[in-house]
């Protein structure tokens, strides 16, 4: 898969997308009767490993009371019943912080690794990298900043959920919505300068802008 992007990434962005409008045949796992205390998710019945769940994914938990209610980041996976989450963290390398704890706990962890991974795919064909343009001579690991393309994969993966939504709703504020993200998509992706290391040492010979997508020598 060609990921610029998590299931984390977009929470920032539109957490409604992990709760009422997740997409129901992207759900990883589900459950009821869980446990959290501090960052340790506990549910007896499920199998997280086979699941293929990660960290950097998201996962929903409502108590029966309703005290405990959202989304959270997945931090890691402990073993195939536990998982360590957090409270949406301003970085990736802060400590988890843990949400409330709570019992009887309902979870579902859905994800849109499928809709990052065309955005990842139309994104390298765009910059002429492999693998979205087999033909390049560049592969994607001759990339020295990859990660300036994260947010460029988020607008892009929220946009196509949006627009999905909108076809299966018939509903114009999620049209607005994908046009909007679509629009920050291609703003982001104009701005985008991705460091080419072309001979394997270590250092930028090329530069490729995403306003033009042209190759600038540096």
């Amino acid at each position: 898969m060609v990921c610029f992007s998590k299931d984390v990434d977009i929470l920032k962005y539109e957490p409604v997308l992990f709760g009422e409008l997740h997409l129901p045949w992207q759900v990883l796992a589900s459950g009821t009767g869980g446990t959290l205390s501090g960052t340790t998710f506990t549910a007896n019945d499920a199998d997280f490993v086979s699941a293929q769940v990660s960290a950097g994914q998201v996962i929903y938990l409502q108590s029966t009371d309703v005290l405990l209610d959202g989304a959270y980041e997945i931090v890691s996976v402990v073993s195939a019943t536990q998982l360590n989450v957090s409270v949406i963290k301003a970085d990736s390398e802060d400590d988890a912080v843990a949400p409330p704890s709570a019992t009887d706990i309902s979870y579902r962890i859905s994800t849109f690794e499928p809709q990052a991974n065309e955005a990842g795919l139309a994104l390298t064909e765009y910059f002429s990298i492999k693998p979205g343009d087999p033909t390049s001579e560049i592969d994607l690991e001759d990339v020295l900043n990859a990660d300036v393309l994260k947010r460029t994969s988020v607008f892009a993966v929220v946009s196509s959920v949006y627009a999905m939504l909108a076809s299966r709703a018939a509903d114009e504020n999620f049209w607005k919505k994908s046009l909007y993200y679509k629009r920050l998509f291609q703003k982001a992706r104009e701005r985008c300068r991705l460091s080419i290391d072309i001979d394997g040492d270590g250092v930028a010979e090329v530069t490729k802008v995403g306003s033009s997508v042209r190759l600038a020598r540096d």
